[in-house]
């Protein structure tokens, strides 16, 4: 467990314009952040407290629900873990969302936020199992303990948003309805960023972003009718944030664009409703290259390769600046748990 906790740093090509110039934003391996016996973690979003405790929000599924990994869309629930550090240990609080099955089936990849002074906590859920019919929800609440109730905009559910049925918005053709939600406040309005896979022409299907837009945090939110990322450049599991006058994004390298899938990217938009691939620039590598092969050794691979894919990216932020990032990954060294999250430290040079 020692290697866990020593500072393997490397150097990213991540360059904020809204930094001094030429600074260099760096990430160092920490360790485990949220993890669970006899379950899969997938995922950890932070948030910190007035206390300046962390919590962070994962979605989760007993490992002899679905062997092969598909708990994700059939057996999920979002469960809460604190710790007195955003370095951990974090303390498994509980079930905050559960699953109900039938029409709010297996709340998945939760992100947490805290804007205008109340928490948002956004995810997915399906209609029976199937994921044609993937929709996002929005919970809102006032303390982190709860209550948690369904925002205000939305349906009685809380659910935000559900595939268009406009054919003038570029993802009413989508295969897999809306997902992957990310949530930030800019210029005076409140941005959500959906994942869609659509049809790409001639054939095949593209992995794409695109945004929807309030006046209101709690909604209603209206969809912006292009995307937000192109086709060229196919992404997973975007995490969107602010510095300065800048919005960001950052992402699984889904197709290997810029490296080996098992790493991420960086986007940059200068207005938030484009993130032109020619800004785009690696973000992070696998799991492998922070801990060693070698020590991936005997390690239980329950999705991707032994490499370690690492996924979910969600960043807490200090004094309003990237602190720490927390990344999911299939690949695990503990006899008795199932997939787990990892935290990384962040720095500026």
């Amino acid at each position: 467990m020692k290697l866990l906790k020593i500072a393997l740093i490397t150097v990213l090509s991540m360059f904020f314009s809204c930094s001094a110039e030429g600074q260099k934003m760096k990430i160092s391996y920490v360790g485990d952040a949220a993890s669970n016996e006899g379950m899969h973690v997938w995922g950890s979003s932070p948030v910190q407290d007035k206390d300046g405790k962390t919590h962070l929000f994962a979605a989760q599924w007993s490992t002899k629900t679905q062997p092969n990994f598909n708990g994700w869309y059939k057996d999920c629930e979002i469960g809460h873990y604190v710790s007195d550090s955003p370095e951990g240990p974090f303390k498994y609080l509980g079930v905050v969302v559960p699953d109900k099955d039938g029409l709010f089936n297996s709340p998945h990849n939760p992100t947490i936020s805290n804007i205008d002074g109340e928490y948002q906590l956004c995810f997915i859920v399906n209609e029976n199992d199937d994921l044609k019919t993937q929709r996002i929800v929005m919970y809102v609440a006032d303390d982190l303990k709860g209550p948690w109730r369904p925002a205000k905009g939305g349906e009685a559910d809380g659910t935000i948003l559900r595939q268009t049925k406009d054919a003038t918005v570029w993802n009413y053709t989508a295969r897999l309805g809306v997902s992957n939600p990310s949530l930030i406040k800019y210029k005076g309005k409140y941005l959500l960023y959906h994942k869609s896979v659509v049809r790409k022409e001639p054939k095949g299907y593209v992995f794409s972003y695109g945004v929807i837009v309030a006046d209101s945090v709690e909604g209603p939110y209206i969809h912006n009718p292009t995307r937000v990322t192109e086709e060229k450049m196919p992404l997973e599991d975007a995490y969107a944030f602010t510095m300065k006058d800048s919005v960001y994004m950052m992402s699984r390298d889904f197709r290997g664009a810029l490296g080996n899938r098992g790493g991420g990217l960086l986007w940059k938009s200068g207005d938030g409703y484009s993130f032109p691939a020619e800004k785009t620039v690696r973000a992070y590598e696998d799991l492998q290259h922070y801990v060693g092969k070698e020590y991936l050794k005997e390690a239980v691979s329950y999705r991707g390769k032994k490499d370690g894919h690492l996924e979910r990216a969600q960043i807490l932020f200090i004094d309003d600046k990237p602190a720490y990032l927390y990344l999911a990954t299939g690949v695990q060294v503990k006899p008795g748990y199932g997939s787990s999250s990892h935290v990384f430290k962040i720095t500026f040079e």
